[in-house]
């Protein structure tokens, strides 16, 4: 019975895939560069600035688990078994089409597995290009311990996760949906916090640090689209793939804010106390310039210059050098000179 309810199962799930369109083909394509371009502009803020600090590792302790987590949810869905199934009866479009929900997840899991793996490289590195100010206002720093703990944890939690899947699938079928919504329920369970040891990081350091807020810009509202394209081809049944992208974005947006409106103030606040010192160009005729005396070279102006350039190139160095008390009073540019050879 199980069987014939599975095959009328899997059927239903093909022809959805033969009456799937282009729009959310394409949308679903999109998603996938957008998400590898937002992870980008994170990957790329760590590197460029040679450190990961200001990134919380309880942040991406829970990122990476809830990524592992989501994954194995996607991947054990009945759903997403019954397209893999449907491979061998769709058309390659329509096979792709119906994949891309699991690629979207896979792509989201190996760019959070990156951060991590970039977290640990860059921890606290001397060469790191920070502001004083920055380490001044984070006295409590994790240690290395703290996050070699997290990858640990992370890489256990995966290795958890894909061993417990593969027994159900090769062992006991019957009970993968029940194991893919504990898998649900974990990852939102895990999105739903990850962002408040972030949230609290920022807080207490006044300001982004490695975080990246072009990242979180794009995610933000990519998260209710992705959130929407899963919902568009899971339906409610799959809430436990997608409920978490609604979750997360939440989260993501608040910390945005808190990250924009530390970072704005910040630049305001460097570039008033550390401002570039620019000489005025002089001009003979609206720049007033008091001599005591004819200098060395005002005293004998037409020996040093002859365009306006000249000129004034040369009460400038003038101005500069000053004239120095040794220099005897009646020699040329001298008090007791007339200004005549």
């Amino acid at each position: 019975m199980i069987t014939i309810m599975d095959s009328v199962f899997v059927a239903d799930r093909c022809d959805s895939l033969r009456e799937g369109g282009f729009t959310n083909f394409f949308i679903s394509i999109l998603i996938v560069i957008g998400i590898m371009l937002s992870y980008v502009t994170q990957h790329y803020r760590i590197i460029s600035r040679g450190s990961s600090e200001g990134i919380s590792p309880y942040f991406v302790l829970l990122g990476v688990t809830s990524a592992n987590a989501q994954f194995g949810n996607i991947l054990t869905l009945p759903q997403s078994r019954a397209d893999v199934a449907c491979c061998r009866e769709v058309s390659p479009f329509e096979c792709t089409a119906g994949l891309l929900g699991i690629a979207q997840i896979g792509t989201q899991w190996i760019c959070f597995a990156v951060i991590l793996v970039l977290f640990l490289v860059f921890f606290r590195r001397d060469e790191a290009d920070l502001l004083d100010d920055e380490y001044e206002r984070d006295p409590d720093q994790p240690s290395w311990r703290t996050a070699v703990t997290v990858a640990a944890i992370c890489l256990i939690h995966g290795l958890f996760v894909v061993i417990i899947s593969a027994a159900f699938a090769l062992g006991a079928p019957q009970y993968l949906g029940a194991w893919a919504n504990f898998l649900g329920i974990m990852a939102a369970a895990l999105a739903a916090i990850q962002y408040i040891p972030q949230i609290w990081t920022t807080y207490h350091l006044k300001h982004a640090g490695s975080l990246s807020i072009l990242m979180m810009c794009i995610q933000t509202p990519g998260g209710f689209l992705f959130a929407a394209s899963l919902a568009a081809r899971l339906g409610w049944g799959g809430w436990s793939s997608w409920g978490v992208y609604v979750l997360t974005a939440i989260m993501q947006g608040i910390l945005l804010i808190m990250a924009i409106s530390y970072e704005w103030p910040s630049q305001e606040e460097r570039n008033q106390s550390t401002p570039q010192p620019q000489r005025p160009p002089y001009n003979r005729r609206t720049t007033p310039r008091v001599l005591p005396s004819p200098g060395p070279y005002s005293a004998h102006l037409q020996a040093y210059a002859e365009t306006q350039e000249e000129i004034e190139h040369a009460l400038d160095r003038e101005s500069v050098q000053g004239v120095g008390e040794n220099q005897p009073l009646l020699a040329p540019g001298g008090l007791g000179s007339s200004g005549v050879r």
